[in-house]
């Protein structure tokens, strides 16, 4: 039976490191023909350890990311890839904050010239702010939402 948590494959683990040790024991205690047997079937046992090992861990998820494995493989800190990346997202998410306020402000001040050359469209104008305006929708879907009409 496969385990199905971490905890299962660190047991399998340690497993791994005491068959090791009793191998560099026989190896330390090493007496000729009389030890030999003892010392293959313990290298037998880590051949098995490591196998159970090899499927237990292959049923675990996947929840590391490559990226963090080759760096962690290349001998660098996966807290300083974490600070890294989060400080790329902080950064991105100011650039769109910004250029979606730019936005914002240039959709505003073109409704207000279009309405200043062209009376006539101030209720047009007025719909499409109204059909563009993210946080007036949010607030209605709201009110759909818990009170079943439209405000």
């Amino acid at each position: 039976m496969a385990p199905k948590s971490i905890d299962a494959v660190d047991d399998r683990i340690k497993d791994v490191i005491q068959d090791l040790f009793q191998i560099q024991v026989a190896t330390h205690n090493y007496a000729g023909p009389q030890t030999q047997q003892e010392l293959v079937r313990l290298i037998t046992q880590l051949a098995e350890s490591l196998a159970v090992l090899s499927k237990d861990a292959s049923a675990l998820p996947d929840q590391i990311p490559p990226e963090i494995i080759d760096y962690v493989d290349s001998g660098r800190n996966p807290d300083i890839y974490t600070r890294e990346f989060v400080e790329l997202v902080q950064k991105s998410n100011q650039y769109l904050k910004g250029r979606s306020e730019a936005l914002t402000g240039f959709r505003d001040v073109l409704a207000e010239e279009m309405v200043k050359a062209w009376p006539e469209m101030k209720t047009d104008v007025d719909n499409v702010l109204e059909g563009s305006n993210i946080e007036h929708t949010r607030e209605e879907k709201l009110a759909v939402q818990t009170n079943g009409t439209s405000s």
